[in-house]
């Protein structure tokens, strides 16, 4: 058997519900990004529990011999097969359940036979529309499963016996440069690496956004597409990208379009919109998103030129990393000001603000002889009248200490698995 790197930060989180049977357990994600490894992680698990194997049925809908399984009758056959005659609860893992048509009618009737504990995986769109949660009659709870942290990064070439630099520096220039799939630890070269991440978009064109109804202008799609992953990280507005495409094209595409071919890409997993939110207001401001990688590959495994713009780059990390903790995310705005991140506590609803900056010393000097970079980080945060934790995350190993905001290196803070909150 294949060994897996044990994935803690999510198994701990899905560890509470591995006996219950009322609750579906519905793993989300980009395709690729570890979500089978994690459900026979789950299996291995109930085994070493002394769960009988015969009470453990994993079905990959993607994987012979049960590629072939597109309806309900055929699955249904398949999984009364395999518990025949099993007594206790039943343990049912299906891996890309999107496959079968209809499949919701057929989960909840297992579920609602009252001893099956399911356990379901799924890449595309769907899985996270609100038709699921109807379907599903709300019975089930999303983990939000991503490609690997920098902390997974280390500890996982670790567990392959690859080398790590002593220098964490290069370690996390390695990181931005080759992405967080966790295959690609396997490959030595970066080359190797780049070509999978390749092999992994076009997956993801061919299985989830291809069959998408939504795409009709495959031209147009691509480059919006290229748009968004090449501006990771920036503002970015419907009406802003439509007066784009007109220049490139010499025709306006209508914004229903754009809207439509920027939410099959969302829900592809390729990007994820963080919408901004008025402090003063207390209200959403619609229309001035940005839009971030789940994994960073995507941008450098399709552009040749590996200068990185530490800008955007530590803002995406840093974004994917307070998702993939558990944290509600978006852009702050105070005034004129902005602060980069708003992170919620979804149970506690406690809050954190975060600006993120390579440096925050680039030799230049207001009249007062404060570093103009410095000062610019740390005025929002010193604008905001409450008492949640304020945080500027930067690469500086020399921290900085003003008015109770902590200042943090982001290497040290991402390899410590720290909390916000």
């Amino acid at each position: 058997m294949e060994k897996l790197y044990k994935r803690e930060l999510y198994l701990s989180k899905i560890r509470p519900f591995y006996k219950d049977e009322d609750m579906i357990k519905v793993l989300t994600g980009v395709r690729r990004c570890g979500k089978s490894s994690i459900m026979q992680l789950i299996c291995n698990e109930l085994i070493e529990n002394e769960v009988s194997k015969n009470n453990i049925v994993y079905i990959n809908l993607d994987k012979r011999p049960y590629k072939g399984i597109k309806t309900q009758v055929q699955l249904e056959k398949v999984i009364d097969e395999l518990f025949l005659g099993i007594e206790g609860t039943k343990y049912l893992f299906i891996d890309e359940i999107q496959n079968v048509k209809d499949f919701e009618e057929s989960i909840n009737a297992y579920r609602e036979e009252g001893d099956y504990s399911i356990f379901i995986t799924g890449s595309n769109s769907y899985m996270l529309s609100g038709e699921l949660a109807t379907k599903l009659t709300g019975r089930y709870i999303e983990f939000k499963i991503g490609t690997l942290s920098f902390y997974e990064y280390i500890e996982m070439k670790k567990f392959f016996n690859k080398d790590i630099n002593n220098d964490m520096n290069i370690e996390f220039t390695n990181y931005i440069l080759e992405g967080g799939f966790p295959l690609t630890i396997k490959y030595d070269e970066v080359e190797s690496k780049k070509v999978y991440v390749q092999s992994v978009i076009n997956e993801i064109f061919e299985k989830d956004i291809k069959s998408s109804k939504k795409v009709r202008d495959k031209y147009l799609f691509n480059q919006i597409q290229t748009y968004i992953i090449n501006n990771f990280g920036s503002t970015t507005s419907i009406e802003g990208l439509s007066n784009y495409l007109e220049k490139v094209n010499k025709h306006k595409p209508s914004k229903h379009t754009i809207y439509n071919y920027l939410s099959v890409l969302e829900n592809a997993k390729i990007i994820s919109k963080c919408s901004r939110f008025d402090l003063k207001s207390k209200k959403s401001i619609n229309g001035e998103e940005k839009y971030y990688l789940t994994d960073l590959s995507f941008y450098f495994a399709t552009n040749t030129d590996n200068r990185i713009n530490y800008g955007p780059v530590l803002e995406n990390i840093i974004y994917n990393y307070a998702v993939l903790n558990g944290y509600s995310v978006s852009i702050g705005k105070i005034g004129k000001l902005e602060v980069d991140f708003i992170v919620r506590d979804i149970i506690n609803n406690n809050y954190a603000y975060i600006q993120v900056a390579k440096t925050i010393d680039n030799g230049i000097v207001n009249e007062k002889g404060i570093p103009v970079t410095e000062e610019r980080e740390y005025r929002p945060l010193e604008s905001i009248n409450d008492n949640y934790p304020k945080y500027v995350l930067t690469l500086d190993y020399l921290l900085q200490q003003r008015n109770g905001i902590k200042h943090e290196n982001i290497i040290k803070f991402v390899s410590n698995n720290k909390n916000f909150i």
